[in-house]
């Protein structure tokens, strides 16, 4: 007699990497610009905690180095300063029953003198001026024209990670995922719209993926390769990327990441008619052979629907946990849910970030109007 296997949704626990979670809903990676001079505040400590009944929280993008920034008052990972608030903020998240991991960024070309270094030239691959504009203190500004490193630039790079990485450890985050996602430093170095060099880290695709690869093994050895992720956007075209053949490239790179055992790849996937290659998590998973989490506009009823077809092991949620900080809650319940503040997304103060209510919060307020 064979017994059925039941199916998997949202709600069915999971081991990633060395952690058993209690659900599959990860709250992903959200900027929110309220890092004041680029270090995490209180006010992080509160809206991460509120959100800890996700199964993982992703943290926002955060950099490894000063010249990683990209966009003002975003948090950094590179100093003592920046390292001791996130520790706060991981215990306030443990106190409440959670997990988090945090997310290693350098924006590479997607900056501007404005907020570099000594109004340094931004660093990239190569010499290209991305489409578009930077967003800055003095506002929005044209992209200029990167610096392209040097070859012996490189390791530095790559010890800014392993250094972040270090500085994540000590803060007391579960794991850590690296950013190779949406037209930043890694990514840029992967595509062939972004990379053109003609050294070891350019031209074939094992040149192109090389530095991807060093800054995995630099971060697994500080972490361990069950507690860490790396996040892609293989059919992404933001911040003015392209690749000339992204299947062979992603395949190379789900095939080379299959050694290193990790917690997870979090693959951002294509929209119907927003992008131009149609790559996302039915892809990798006919490929890689370990966890997967799916993200970008997924809704309840989709999130289930690609944990059941098998392509997907949890699914990332954005929008959705920015207005609900209970969201499994409301998604168990069927419960409605708070509507999002496009408004305030970006900087500002507690509102739009720590003040959306919990569900029954909301219930409160809805019955009012009937014992008034």
């Amino acid at each position: 007699m064979t017994t059925a296997t039941a199916q998997v949704d949202l709600f069915t626990p999971v081991q990633v990497g060395r952690y058993t979670l209690p659900n599959r809903l990860v709250m992903a990676p959200l900027t929110r610009n309220r890092a004041i001079n680029n270090v995490p505040q209180s006010v992080h400590q509160i809206y991460y905690s509120q959100r800890a009944s996700a199964g993982l929280i992703i943290s926002e993008a955060t950099q490894v180095s000063p010249y990683g920034v990209g966009y003002p008052d975003t948090p950094g990972i590179y100093s003592a300063e920046q390292t001791a608030v996130w520790q706060k903020v991981t215990e306030a998240v443990h106190g409440n029953g959670g997990r988090i991991f945090l997310q290693l960024w350098h924006v590479g070309r997607i900056s501007h003198p404005l907020l570099q270094p000594n109004g340094e030239l931004p660093v990239a691959p190569s010499a290209i001026k991305p489409a578009g504009e930077a967003s800055t203190y003095e506002g929005m500004k044209p992209f200029v024209t990167p610096r392209a490193l040097e070859t012996e630039e490189i390791p530095e790079i790559v010890e800014q990670y392993r250094q972040g990485a270090k500085n994540a450890l000590a803060a007391g985050f579960d794991g850590v995922e690296i950013h190779s996602a949406n037209g930043y430093l890694l990514d840029q170095f992967l595509r062939d719209g972004a990379n053109q060099r003609s050294d070891r880290y350019g031209g074939s695709i094992e040149n192109r993926a090389r530095l991807l690869l060093e800054v995995t093994a630099a971060v697994v050895d500080v972490w361990g390769s069950d507690r860490v992720g790396i996040r892609f956007s293989p059919s992404g075209s933001f911040n003015d990327m392209s690749d000339s053949n992204p299947e062979a490239l992603y395949r190379y790179l789900a095939e080379q990441l299959n050694g290193f055992n990790l917690a997870y790849l979090h693959i951002i996937d294509p929209r119907p008619g927003e992008d131009k290659f149609e790559i996302g998590t039915r892809f990798f998973r006919s490929i890689y052979n370990g966890t997967l989490i799916a993200a970008d506009g997924y809704d309840k009823a989709s999130g289930n629907e690609i944990l059941a077809e098998g392509n997907a092991d949890l699914v990332a949620y954005g929008r959705l946990f920015i207005a609900n900080p209970d969201l499994p809650k409301r998604f168990k319940l069927d419960a409605p849910l708070n509507q999002y503040d496009r408004s305030t997304f970006y900087g500002g103060d507690e509102h739009g970030y720590i003040d959306y209510p919990f569900l029954e919060e909301s219930l409160e307020e809805s019955i009012k109007p009937s014992l008034a």
